[in-house]
């Protein structure tokens, strides 16, 4: 399993999200998981630092592409490996 997390501001990335109705989101990408063949990643609203959203990565030959995962499991495995990796690696 390989994790990336983002731990200050200035090294944060950030994406912008086109969601269904047209409308222009930008989130800041918290952490990128590789585990069991797929990735992940974690991310947070620029308007809700509350709430975070895991979202399946897929790369297609025309760009990237973000999938909800409706799998409890699975969203259980990426915030825990997400937990650990911060707890290892804590933000000065």
């Amino acid at each position: 399993m390989e994790v990336v997390t983002m731990t200050n501001e200035q090294e944060r990335d950030y994406i912008i999200v086109q969601d269904e109705s047209g409308l222009l989101k930008k989130f800041a990408v918290e952490a990128l998981l590789n585990m069991e063949e797929q990735t992940y990643t974690l991310l947070r609203s620029e308007h809700d630092q509350h709430n975070a959203f895991v979202m399946q990565v897929e790369n297609e030959e025309d760009g990237q592409y973000l999938i909800g995962i409706d799998d409890p499991f699975i969203k259980s495995m990426v915030l825990d490996a997400y937990a650990i990796a911060v707890d290892a690696n804590p933000a000065d």
